[in-house]
């Protein structure tokens, strides 16, 4: 299974702009499909947005459409998700994950798909 290491969360006003970064190692990136999922303290971990293998196809929240994008470069093993237009709501900490077995629709139906998990970074959206 692919290692992953996240990057690039921090502090941010409303409005602002953050790209997560996901670093993956140790398995075939290019047969993963990729997502992002978010937590905040006292809930269950959600889905954000999914990538497939080959990146052509894409899944976001209804929360997120039209303000993150997730991409993702297989020469470099990496996914992204620009995150646009942050509201305080988007707080939280995000995960990158993976599964080799799932769709992107098929990944987007819940973190229980994933198979790999990065260890999260934090994003704070607050003035």
């Amino acid at each position: 299974q692919v290692q992953l290491v996240e990057s690039g969360g921090g502090l941010v006003q409303p409005g602002g702009s953050l790209r997560l970064s996901c670093a993956a190692s140790g398995g075939t990136f290019s047969s993963y499909t990729m997502g992002w999922f978010s937590q905040v303290p006292g809930k269950e971990r959600e889905f954000v947005s999914t990538i497939s293998g080959g990146g052509g196809s894409t899944v976001y929240a209804d929360a997120v459409k039209g303000r993150f994008t997730i991409s993702r470069d297989n020469a470099k093993n990496t996914v992204y998700l620009q995150m646009n237009s942050l509201k305080p709501e988007d707080t939280a900490v995000y995960y990158c994950a993976g599964s080799p077995y799932h769709t992107a629709q098929g990944m987007a139906i819940g973190s229980g798909r994933a198979r790999s998990w990065g260890k999260g970074a934090l994003v704070t959206v607050s003035s």
